[in-house]
């Protein structure tokens, strides 16, 4: 768990609000922008920010159980984690952040944890990390549910996908597949714990905030668990979907 700064960068992190954008031209875009901050083409750090059409996409630790079991189609990607889904009323992050060094992949995950939970308590929804298990959940006597989902890849030293946050999305969705290969708990949002109808475009700004506050925080977050276990060597992935 590195001190200071996840972020080699001091200048400001540039936003982008993309709206709604099909999973695959953003998987595209941020790939490109990703070369070229690895290059040093583009000189500062970059945070897409947006929803997707309905998919169901699928990280390198993705099982043949995992899958759909309605035949929907699955996209394949080189994040860490199993699969997922993105869909309307889900926010989206994909930050472009060229890691400090010596690059903490584990403390990255750790700081877009720790903004999704303060976005959730700022609803009114307590949500914390369980051991062994990345993203954001509720955890009460109902049982384990996420509400947060992480999944990146590091290459280069600089961090591609990055985290869906359930604002109020179809939780149907979720029924045809093993979310996250996780069988034995839930999925929510903000929306189902709190009774109350809420747009991904209400939490833009708070998210924005959070997320860039806790990348520059001088102070690690507390890592919640360290079970995780990385590689050595590049591109590293870790997480749950994204």
């Amino acid at each position: 768990m590195r001190n200071g700064s996840a972020r080699l960068s001091t200048e400001p992190v540039e936003v982008r609000l993309l709206g709604s954008v099909d999973y695959q031209q953003a998987y595209r875009l941020q790939h490109d922008l990703a070369d070229k901050r690895a290059s040093g083409e583009l000189d500062h750090d970059v945070m897409l920010l947006l929803e997707h059409p309905p998919v169901y996409t699928a990280g390198k630790r993705t099982q043949a159980s995992d899958r759909p079991v309605n035949g929907a189609p699955v996209i394949d990607v080189d994040r860490g984690g199993r699969i997922t889904w993105h869909g309307p009323g889900q926010l989206v992050g994909y930050p472009i952040i060229r890691l400090a060094e010596p690059v903490d992949v584990v403390d990255y995950v750790r700081r877009l944890e720790e903004a999704l939970i303060r976005v959730c308590d700022s609803h009114g929804v307590t949500t914390g990390r369980i051991d062994g298990r990345s993203g954001v959940w509720v955890r009460d006597d109902a049982g384990e549910r996420k509400l947060g989902q992480i999944g990146i890849r590091v290459a280069k030293g600089v961090t591609l996908h990055g985290f869906a946050l359930n604002v109020d999305p179809d939780m149907s969705v979720f029924e045809a597949i093993v979310p996250c290969g996780i069988a034995d708990a839930g999925v929510t949002s903000i929306a189902m714990e709190t009774g109350t109808a809420l747009k991904v475009a209400d939490v833009l700004a708070e998210v924005t905030a959070s997320i860039v506050d806790c990348l520059d925080d001088p102070i690690p977050p507390s890592p919640g668990h360290t079970a995780d276990t990385l590689t050595t060597t590049e591109p590293a992935t870790v997480g749950t979907p994204q």
